[in-house]
């Protein structure tokens, strides 16, 4: 075989024959292993990193940008997540020093003292990245730059290399003022918005040379992950925390005095109000973190994918009217919120998802997802404490004495549990103390079975807020502890499904442009009780004789078109109000409250609150699904 074949020649050929070539020059020359190696290596370096590697010049252009649209289980269009790219350009000399400071204490305090990089940042994310197996960043301003700019968002060792060749490169070819120029004005700062420029039109309706030091230190937070920061997001809390880290970096980098950080951190900011034609609003940003998630914000703000959800708009339409239909009813009640979830609990899918009264409505921060956060679910955590008797032995007919008691644990004050109708019914089943929701025999139960075992159980079928053991003691039993709604939908999964509780899934398929399907990380359903006492639970909550007594015989949760199982909850103080229920295809929860936590004036289970909002609903479905039900 001829040896003369140019290494040039060979450029672009498969890597075997490149092989071929080194071992002929190493039998014909007598080279060392160790040159070999060598040059292998620096084939491998340079096709890998330096190949086709972008040029910086390409920096003043803008990359075309792709539409990601998320769309319901029957292709209706509920939200692109990206529209256009609005960005209007602004010279770095035209910012106040707190605007550009801000960004700097929140992304690259060191950006006018290194060349590109960060070799601390480097050191401490590639620890990072081993201890927790996840690829972490690192990256300075400029690298952020030819990140958002020039490469794809793969997250790949050989793309963060690529990332640091270009930022050194970059730094060589511009300065630094024109870095951090580009910088600002190419950032996303979520939605549409592109650059500071727009970001400060968008969410404060001002300049950007107009931005206080509050406003500035906010924008500076949300450009680590806009959807996750964003104040119409389902956590807008996370964004003021976020602006807090912004002014501490401030502070402690000496860019603001401590009476300018105590006037940002304390004043109030006023938001221009969202413009955006979105279906199901809670629900989309709700699909939105768990894209961003697993695909990162570039990918998913501009990678053109589309994304059809579990969502039923027309049941998440129907579903939306109940709740603000019933809510606006009882304002005079102190009562100006209300949530609910629909799944199949076989399945997990979220079939609707109304986080709150009106997604748009400043006044009762209405973008907050209910749906998702922590609230007290009163007697509606019952029905776990009584599977767990049922799986130590106990059976629904087995008797209880409701009756009296007072339970006394070292360092608490003495402890006495009682009914909510005020009295006492002596020896009672259990069906009828669950069906009644009578709360004397569910403390004696979880006194009996063990506290620690109740809240095991909670937190296998689905429970993920209980984790505080500090707080852990037989008013859990009643529901004191804090869940959300989507981990209670899970849990009564498995009364619904044999027994298996089943993860919810909101996203039924990821393509790219190429037609090319993307993998959800999914968790795995799993048997946490036995099908027996999922039965036994099931039929406890779907007899209208045992809640007779409590809640009377015609109440909201009687449901005589079909047997389903409903349970209510409502929290010691009224801030509370729950019900939940289900069939085998249809998981039905509904809450109503105020977001601040006020005391609803007055609330009946069965009667008023969440139970007439469930009633329609798990109505509606009965007739419009009737062959599924």
């Amino acid at each position: 075989m001829a040896t003369n074949i140019s290494l040039l020649n060979l450029i672009g050929q498969p890597f075997y024959k490149l092989l071929i070539f080194l071992l002929q020059l190493l039998t014909k020359f007598h080279l060392r292993p160790t040159i070999l190696i060598f040059l292998l290596l620096s084939i491998f370096i340079y096709f890998s990193i330096f190949h086709n590697l972008p040029n910086p010049g390409d920096l003043t252009t803008h990359p075309p940008k792709l539409t990601t649209q998320i769309l319901d289980r029957n292709g209706q269009l509920l939200f692109k997540i990206y529209k256009q790219e609005n960005r209007t350009l602004v010279s770095l000399n035209t910012l106040p020093n707190h605007v550009k400071n801000a960004f700097l204490a929140a992304e690259d305090k060191d950006f006018y003292s290194h060349h590109g990089f960060s070799l601390s940042s480097i050191i401490r994310a590639f620890f990072k990245n081993i201890t927790s197996q996840q690829l972490e960043g690192g990256s300075t301003i400029t690298q952020q730059l030819i990140k958002n700019t020039l490469l794809t968002p793969q997250r790949s060792l050989i793309r963060k290399i690529k990332e640091l060749v270009l930022a050194i490169y970059t730094e060589k070819t511009y300065s630094k003022d024109t870095i951090f120029q580009m910088y600002l004005n190419q950032i996303g700062f979520g939605g549409p918005a592109y650059g500071i420029q727009e970001a400060a039109q968008q969410y404060f309706s001002t300049n950007a040379q107009d931005l206080s030091l509050a406003q500035a230190s906010f924008l500076a937070g949300l450009t680590k992950a806009p959807s996750k920061y964003s104040p119409f997001g389902a956590h807008p809390e996370l964004a003021i925390d976020r602006q807090r880290f912004v002014l501490d970096q401030m502070l402690s980098s000496r860019y603001i005095s401590q009476s300018e950080y105590d006037q940002a951190i304390n004043a109030l900011l006023k938001f221009s109000p969202l413009e955006i034609e979105i279906q199901a609003p809670h629900f989309v940003m709700y699909v939105k973190d768990i894209l961003v998630d697993q695909f990162g914000e570039n990918l998913v703000n501009h990678g053109g994918l589309i994304v059809t959800t579990s969502l039923d708009l027309d049941i998440q339409k129907q579903f939306q009217d109940f709740i603000t239909t019933e809510v606006n009813r009882l304002s005079n009640l102190n009562i100006r919120n209300g949530a609910g979830i629909i799944t199949a609990p076989q399945t997990g899918e979220i079939l609707a998802m109304v986080g709150s009264k009106d997604y748009f409505n400043s006044s009762i921060d209405g973008n907050v997802n209910l749906t998702t956060a922590s609230r007290q679910p009163g007697s509606a955590i019952k029905p776990i404490n009584y599977a767990l008797a049922f799986e130590l032995g106990a059976t629904p007919s087995a008797t209880i004495n409701d009756s009296p008691i007072t339970i006394h644990l070292p360092g608490s004050p003495p402890y006495s549990p009682r009914n909510y109708d005020g009295k006492y019914h002596g020896h009672i089943t259990l069906t009828q103390a669950l069906g009644s929701s009578y709360n004397i025999p569910s403390v004696l139960l979880a006194t009996k079975n063990g506290v620690n075992n109740f809240i095991s159980l909670a937190q296998k079928m689905g429970i993920t807020t209980w984790d505080d053991p500090s707080r852990y003691g037989p008013s859990a039993a009643l529901g004191s502890l804090e869940v959300k709604m989507t981990d209670l939908a899970v849990a009564y999964s498995a009364f619904a499904n044999s027994g298996v509780s089943t993860p919810l899934t909101s996203i039924l398929s990821v393509q790219n442009p190429e037609n090319k399907s993307l993998i959800i990380k999914k968790n795995q359903p799993v048997q946490v009780i036995k099908s027996r006492t999922a039965y036994q639970i099931t039929d406890i909550l779907s007899n209208n004789n045992a809640r007779t007594p409590a809640f009377g015989t015609n109440s909201y949760l009687n449901i005589k078109k079909a047997k389903v199982a409903v349970k209510t909850g409502t929290s010691n103080d009224l801030r509370d109000n729950w019900t939940i229920g289900y069939t085998p295809n249809f998981l039905v929860g509904v809450w109503v409250g105020n977001n601040n936590n006020s005391p609803m004036s007055r609330v009946a289970s069965g009667v008023t609150g969440a139970s007439p909002i469930w009633n329609k609903t798990i109505n509606y479905l009965l007739e419009s699904f009737s062959s599924e039900m």
